[in-house]
């Protein structure tokens, strides 16, 4: 079973903080709280995250220097980041928040239903990236022949690999929903991205499954997932 995908939320506010609880308590996630740059740099040491969302304007490190840092680890770069700011300074300052690596930036007061579809968008890409990470793991252990890693080792390697097949059928078919889902919903294109990013991802990995089908050349398509 899939965990939760945890969201960090980044205010120096407390009620701004618990208005975006109440915004996205409905997608069942774990939320995460930071009052400050330093709070959520610290929280990314150790946890995962779907999306970060990030007040601009913070005593100490803002949100710029604060999204600057974490796109210069290698550990966190690739999570999306989306700004939150109460004051709109126009275009060069929104400009300024995407040359900082914001996937999105939105000032307040923001619709709640736009944000929590929005979030939710990332929460989903961030699911199937793990599922497939897990597939990816999965095949691997198997083809060396250690650990069981939730399938039956003592079935014939016919059996393993129409299991694995299935399996990865299942996230292929969740991520081509997704897909259409936003091209139908005219997506943010950083979105559009992530997902045809992990739609490669998973024909490197069913390229290197069908490799290992009878009279093929064996394990050497299998692909290194990062």
């Amino acid at each position: 079973m899939v965990q939760k995908a945890k969201i960090l939320l980044v205010d120096d506010r407390p009620e701004n903080l618990l208005a975006l609880e109440a915004i996205l308590s409905a997608l069942d996630q774990t939320l995460v709280r930071a009052s400050s740059g330093e709070e959520a740099l610290k929280a990314l040491l150790t946890d995962d995250f779907a999306v970060i969302l990030l007040d601009v304007q913070m005593p100490g490190m803002d949100g710029f220097e604060t999204a600057a840092h974490i796109k210069r680890r290698e550990r966190t770069r690739d999570i999306p980041i989306i700004f939150l700011t109460a004051i709109n300074h126009g275009p060069h300052h929104t400009f300024r928040g995407y040359a900082a690596g914001a996937v999105d930036y939105i000032s307040k007061p923001f619709d709640p239903w736009v944000l929590r579809a929005k979030v939710s968008v990332f929460v989903e890409l961030y699911m199937k990236n793990c599922q497939l990470r897990e597939q990816a793991a999965l095949l691997r252990l198997q083809l060396e022949g250690g650990g069981q890693s939730g399938v039956d080792s003592h079935k014939e390697p016919a059996g393993l690999l129409a299991e694995l097949s299935a399996r990865l059928a299942a996230v292929e078919e969740q991520a081509e929903a997704l897909s259409k889902q936003l091209d139908d919903d005219s997506a943010d294109a950083a979105a559009v991205a992530t997902a045809a990013h992990l739609e490669r991802k998973l024909t490197g990995l069913r390229r290197a499954l069908d490799a290992l089908e009878p009279g093929t050349g064996g394990p050497s398509a299998l692909p290194t997932q990062n």
